[in-house]
């Protein structure tokens, strides 16, 4: 089954570290969402697998956009494809946008799962991001989204932010167990150039948190949230029993998925697409980038995705899709991380242990095929 995501790039502010697609020229907002609709319709035939299981609406912040646009698209989405499977629909929410009147709104569409950028609990540590919101601000609109019966709620936190260390995290830990949210997404944070954050750094204004406090907090993040009874299913997500993001998790899995909008990426037989164009580009007509992916560009992706991940490398498969030599090299290649403790080996999986999430990448780096 496929899944559809639809980029919802504005902002009212752009915030210090995000380097996603985005724009603030809310102007341009209707062009883009009658343009989103376009190429949705036209683009269509690039799934080969036609049954849709998830809709992901992501940013940007798309609680800017009025709910009955965004279930308009959905609605638009159920007469193309086929959506008798469509389980999950996701909408990425702002704290600050959730009035009581935008949940009456949104309690009316189809959307049924909720991801909320809360980032921090500490006050000082969300204006220091750039943040629109207060930690208050955010538990209010957690508790009108339940009082209305959203009973799938994700939300995002930010660690390793540098001036704001063990207490600070600590505090936000507190704070978001007490809401009772389903799923969490902890990220440590990454300065990419293109950022405020990124201008910081190249001026020697903003430093990095070092090695020994990105474990500390990475520990404190893990240990803090199993023992609340969260699964730790993804390097960077967290869910109660039955609550992992269905969505996300497609993405790790190899399913297809087309993704709409300005910024947004596809996936189907083989072939990655993606669209660069600024909003006002892109209001005016859709211009793709694709590349069809090697059989070494696919199995590097399956071992970067299922490192990530607590089901691991199913080497079985590994052999079916790539050969027996493929199956034995990551084997071999596995085996130090597994004498480090690192990374569990058997026959059957290779899979990094949660609590070393934060090694994967140098997992992967050494898995890494050169076919």
């Amino acid at each position: 089954m496929a899944g559809l995501y639809f980029h919802i790039p504005f902002c009212k502010r752009l915030c210090g570290y995000c380097d996603f697609m985005r724009s603030v020229k809310l102007r341009y907002m209707p062009q883009v969402l009658a343009q989103m609709e376009q190429e949705l319709v036209s683009q269509s035939n690039f799934l080969t697998d036609r049954v849709v299981r998830t809709i992901y609406f992501g940013g940007g912040t798309p609680s800017l956009v009025e709910p009955s646009k965004l279930e308009g698209l959905i609605e638009r989405s159920r007469s193309i494809f086929d959506c008798s499977a469509l389980e999950e629909i996701t909408v990425e929410v702002n704290p600050d946008d959730i009035s009581e009147d935008y949940v009456a709104r949104l309690a009316q569409t189809s959307v049924n799962r909720i991801s909320m950028g809360i980032q921090s609990a500490d006050d000082n540590c969300l204006k220091f991001m750039g943040r629109r919101h207060t930690a208050q601000q955010a538990v209010d609109a957690v508790k009108r989204l339940q009082d209305r019966g959203f009973d799938n709620i994700s939300v995002d936190l930010i660690f390793g932010v540098d001036g704001f260390g063990m207490e600070s995290l600590e505090h936000s830990l507190k704070v978001i167990k007490e809401l009772d949210v389903q799923h969490i997404s902890a990220y440590h944070l990454t300065i990419e150039p293109n950022t405020r954050f990124g201008r910081l750094q190249s001026r020697g204004e903003l430093g990095l948190v070092d090695e020994q406090q990105s474990c500390d907090e990475f520990l404190k993040v893990h240990n803090t949230l199993a023992e609340a009874g969260f699964e730790h299913y993804e390097v960077s997500n967290f869910a109660k029993p039955g609550f992992r993001s269905r969505h996300n998790s497609s993405y790790w899995t190899g399913s297809e998925y087309l993704g709409i909008g300005p910024g947004a990426h596809s996936y189907a037989a083989g072939v990655r697409r993606w669209c660069e164009q600024g909003v006002e580009e892109y209001a005016e007509g859709v211009v793709f980038e694709s590349e069809q992916l090697s059989a070494t560009d696919e199995l590097n992706e399956y071992v970067m995705v299922s490192l990530r991940r607590i089901e691991g490398i199913n080497l079985a498969m590994v052999e079916q899709k790539w050969g027996a030599e493929e199956r034995e090299r990551l084997f071999k290649a596995a085996a130090p991380f597994a004498q480090s403790g690192w990374v569990e080996l058997s026959e059957q999986k290779i899979a990094v242990k949660p609590e070393c999430f934060l090694t994967s990448d140098a997992v992967i780096t050494e898995l890494f095929s050169d076919l």
